[in-house]
């Protein structure tokens, strides 16, 4: 059990070296306006500190870092949420200035803003195509035997497919099928378009198109969609800028994490409900443990259907990162519930 000076002692350490990078020394702890303690007894109290594992001394410098421990610690006792100024609330709003109206554009812009403000990576876990319905759909003709297909989800979600039809079909058979797919799928979801076309839309292509089957086979497989969520990301080089990542190998271990996307999106699939703080080993990951990452759940309606959040040092501002999460998962969720109810 840690003693209320202890306990002073180890969140000026943490609050000083989040804000410095540099090891914190006895000498300077008691310049500090708010420790009133001699040197002698700071030092003791920095050396029992130690001995618990909750800070740790460098190889470089007689001063002393907090460990993963200390910083754990520090976030599930110690941390008050920061208030978050009118200049930071308009930074972080300014995502929902424009009005946009497409699902993917508009997470992507969340990640951009997000690490901006903070200055370290930030991802986005968008919501899963499955749960988009379709609105409408176009064909549009890109050459003899191809055309695109342009499908508007209720979220403003777009998607983009090449489908191969047969050359002998003209513009107005084209827009023959532009008319039944509207007629016969807009609200279905997207992942169930291909096997609906296949079950229930062939019945009609068989009475207007003398090559029917061709068309349906066309259509069923390049519709055929992956109910998966996508990474977005903003600061992906962020890392690069704080001193902890100075090592050339260190940087290529977690760039390689952040490209490859596979680890991170497992990582981000595991989060609960809410804003949670996983710090340095807590990541399972070897590659970020000199890492935090703080994320928090977002939600359209009762139903929570992504997550936001932000990849830094183990040295990371806990407190504004974690009030500016808890703002923006809110606003977001918001914003979405109104986007997919005007859908």
């Amino acid at each position: 059990m840690l003693t209320d000076r202890q306990l002073l002692i180890l969140q000026v350490i943490i609050d000083d070296f989040i804000r410095s990078a540099q090891p914190v020394g006895s000498r300077s702890l008691s310049k500090k306006s708010d420790i009133s303690f001699s040197s002698a007894t700071i030092r003791n109290d920095m050396a029992d500190l130690e001995e618990m594992g909750f800070i740790e001394k460098t190889h470089t410098s007689s001063g002393r870092i907090p460990s993963e421990k200390g910083y754990r610690y520090y976030v599930d006792h110690l941390l008050s949420p920061r208030l978050l100024n009118m200049d930071e609330m308009d930074k972080l709003r300014s995502v929902f200035v424009d009005k946009i109206f497409e699902l993917e554009k508009l997470v992507q812009k969340s990640a951009q803003i997000l690490s901006e403000i903070t200055n370290y990576t930030a991802i986005v876990l968008g919501p899963k195509v499955r749960d988009n319905r379709l609105k409408k759909i176009s064909l549009v003709p890109i050459n003899p035997g191809s055309a695109v297909a342009i499908m508007v989800t209720d979220t403003g979600h777009v998607e983009n497919k090449l489908i191969n039809l047969p050359p002998a079909i003209d513009a107005g058979e084209i827009e023959k099928i532009v008319n039944i797919l509207n007629d016969q799928l807009v609200g279905v979801p997207l992942v169930e378009l291909s096997s609906k076309i296949q079950n229930e839309v062939i019945s009609l292509f068989m009475k207007h198109f003398n090559h029917y089957e061709n068309i349906i086979e066309a259509l069923s497989d390049s519709l055929r969609i992956v109910p998966d969520e996508k990474l977005f990301f903003g600061g992906k080089t962020n890392m690069l800028m704080q001193p902890e990542f100075h090592d050339i190998e260190k940087v290529r271990s977690l760039l390689s994490i952040i490209e490859q996307e596979k680890e991170l999106y497992n990582i981000m699939k595991q989060n609960p409900i809410g804003v949670h703080v996983k710090i340095g080993s807590e990541i399972q990951d070897p590659a970020m443990e000199n890492c935090s990452l703080i994320t928090a759940t977002y939600s359209v309606g009762e139903e929570n259907v992504g997550t936001v959040a932000i990849l830094g040092p183990t040295r990371m501002d806990y407190s504004y990162v974690i009030s500016l999460l808890n703002m923006f998962s809110k606003d977001f969720s918001t914003v979405l519930t109104k986007l997919y109810q005007n859908g």
